[in-house]
């Protein structure tokens, strides 16, 4: 399985971005799709999560302001994030595991190679 992510860039505070991750087969049919984020000098955290259900989680900090879908047609894992903030600056990463809800690094099963998001103020 491999992993792509795109749409990260710089963006004034306040603004949106929508994040991609392609699929290499029909990944998020199988697999949970979840979006971690890690910031400089800090641990990769848990962003968002949708089983192959379609359940969908949130982390508190974009809970409200963030949207998690799949498109199994396109395989592919879509995260629009809304209101971003300054302290949402970080490299992005889509990631694919076969738990379910706001899981750990240590539940996933595949990596994409990140997208940096860089928010202005």
């Amino acid at each position: 399985v491999q992993l792509v992510e795109s749409g990260g860039g710089l963006v004034q505070a306040g603004g949106s971005v929508r994040l991609s991750c392609a699929a290499s087969e029909r990944t998020f049919a199988r697999y949970a799709g979840v979006w971690f984020r890690q910031a400089p000098g800090k641990e990769r955290e848990f962003v968002s999560a949708i089983s192959w259900r379609s359940f969908t989680y949130y982390a508190d900090f974009v809970k409200g302001r963030s949207t998690i879908s799949t498109d199994n047609a396109k395989n592919t894992m879509y995260l629009q994030l809304d209101s971003l903030k300054p302290e949402d600056t970080a490299v992005y990463y889509c990631a694919a595991s076969r738990a379910a809800g706001k899981v750990s690094p240590l539940d996933v099963s595949y990596w994409g190679q990140g997208t940096q998001v860089t928010v202005s103020s």
